[in-house]
């Protein structure tokens, strides 16, 4: 009950994570917002069926099994951020369809305080509309990409995979 309590007041609303990243990001990657398990967990992807640590072990062998302090420390290292372009909204569930009252991050202030990011890569079409939304052009090269959600079964894994290549591309 009190997670429904906080999705019904924007006061209350929850809010998202702080980007995680290292000193030469080259790649940030931007999701829509937490799922209520990442939330829960104070994880970007902690659901475990989300594939976004199972498409970074395929592309840059971080085991997605380790300690989620080893995994952020291994993704930073390979020059990429992570973030979400919602700072907070109101929402029951992790849905993003039933995302309402967005409040989006300073996606710019994060741009001009790491002008080594090249390419920006939307996690799923609601993370891309909202980007788009935000109209940031010409900030940086951006292509959206498969959702790594568990909701998202249009893809396989290994079609995300493929399409996630991008990254490792933009981070050598």
């Amino acid at each position: 009950m009190a997670d429904q309590c906080r999705t019904c007041f924007p006061a209350a609303a929850p809010a998202g994570f702080l980007p995680l990243t290292g000193d030469v990001p080259y790649v940030l990657i931007l999701g829509s917002f937490p799922s209520v398990q990442s939330l829960r967990y104070s994880e970007y992807y902690g659901n475990p069926q989300n594939h976004f640590w199972k498409i970074m072990d395929a592309l840059f062998a971080i085991d997605h099994r380790l300690p989620y302090r080893d995994r952020v420390a291994s993704l930073t290292g390979h020059h990429i951020a992570l973030w979400d372009v919602v700072l907070t909204c109101s929402r029951n569930g992790s849905a993003d369809e039933k995302i309402r009252e967005p409040v989006f991050n300073d996606i710019q202030g994060f741009l001009t305080a790491h002008p080594t990011v090249r390419l920006i890569v939307l996690n799923g079409t609601t993370a891309g509309r909202y980007f788009h939304r935000m109209n940031l052009a010409p900030a940086r090269e951006n292509v959206v990409l498969p959702s790594t959600s568990p909701a998202n079964t249009r893809y396989t894994l290994a079609e995300k995979i493929k399409a996630w290549e991008i990254v490792r591309a933009n981070c050598e």
